[in-house]
């Protein structure tokens, strides 16, 4: 598995590659030159049942389950430069510097203890790995997942290094009975599937019914930070306490906006006895990085503590 693709790892920047005529194949996989009975069945089928990527739109000229190009999911790379060493925000120049004990945090790291020991994520929210993330979770096209997985799966190799117990419970944020009753799966316990499948030799056991969600919660967007964290206020339990206590657990997502409700799942597996708490999630949503660049930072300080203080 390569480690070079992986959040918190600053690479160079890729260069911009032309637009080619879309096809489909694995994330990773080199294409392999297919026979000439083989091209023109999968020209003919494209002919006589027309599709696009739905990610750009594109025509799709190759048969494939994911409605989705190469070139696209080519393209979604992972988050480069520095990010906070516990949250995965990324940080500005001035709060780049590791701390003595050879750590980076971002502002509101720097001042609030989280519930995680740390966060990390595959790629940044936003362009084709977002609408990767809505085919799947939206459209209910669940090939979208094994692509997911696999970027879900170089995030953990990162955490790895970490865990001291084996295994090292695999936990998905769960949905709401009625919510996932709705959609037919969970796309956080779907992903997680497909990753182990790509981690086959890590210290990992998926468990699915110690986290709970015990009701329904309203959508988080437009809400303030106060407002997020009233609204997930008890909704989550651990089933069997005893399962958890002094257990290593990795919680897994599908992606890290607010960090709202990963961290008050986070909490509520701390206050039940786990040992320890990590956090991974194929995408996250870096705001501070944009939102406060042009800020003194002093001033940039303050206002990510205000926007993001327990979150």
């Amino acid at each position: 598995m390569a480690s070079a693709g992986v959040a918190g790892v600053g690479l160079a920047a890729r260069p911009v590659v032309p637009k080619r005529t879309c096809s489909q194949r694995p994330l990773g996989q080199a294409p392999q030159p297919p026979g000439w009975a083989n091209r023109l069945a999968a020209s003919l089928f494209c002919v006589l049942f027309p599709a696009d990527c739905r990610l750009c739109g594109e025509p799709l000229l190759n048969v494939s389950r994911l409605p989705a190009c190469s070139e696209c999911l080519e393209g979604i790379s992972p988050i480069r430069g520095k990010v906070c060493s516990i949250c995965g925000e990324r940080v500005l120049s001035s709060y780049a510097e590791a701390d003595d004990d050879g750590l980076i945090r971002c502002p509101v790291c720097r001042r609030i203890e989280r519930p995680f020991a740390q966060a990390v994520a595959y790629g940044s929210y936003d362009d084709a790995l977002r609408e990767l993330v809505h085919l799947l979770k939206y459209n209910g096209v669940r090939t979208a997942a094994t692509v997911l997985g696999r970027m879900l799966a170089q995030a953990i190799s990162t955490l790895e290094p970490a865990f001291t117990q084996n295994p090292v419970l695999l936990v998905p944020v769960p949905l709401y009975k009625g919510k996932r009753h709705q959609r037919g799966f969970n796309q956080a316990e779907l992903i997680a599937r497909y990753t182990l499948k790509t981690l086959r030799h890590a210290p990992l056991e998926l468990r699915t019914d110690i986290l709970l969600r015990t009701r329904d919660t309203h959508s988080q967007i437009g809400l303030t930070s106060h407002q997020r964290r009233e609204n997930l206020r008890g909704a989550f339990a651990v089933a069997r306490a005893e399962e958890v206590t002094g257990r290593e657990i990795l919680l897994v997502d599908d992606v890290y906006t607010t960090g709202t409700t990963v961290t008050e799942c986070a909490r509520v597996l701390r206050r039940a006895g786990a040992a320890q708490v990590w956090v991974a999630t194929v995408a996250r949503t870096l705001k501070l990085a944009s939102k406060y660049a042009e800020m003194a930072p002093q001033e940039t300080e303050e206002s990510a503590l205000a926007s993001a203080a327990g979150s």
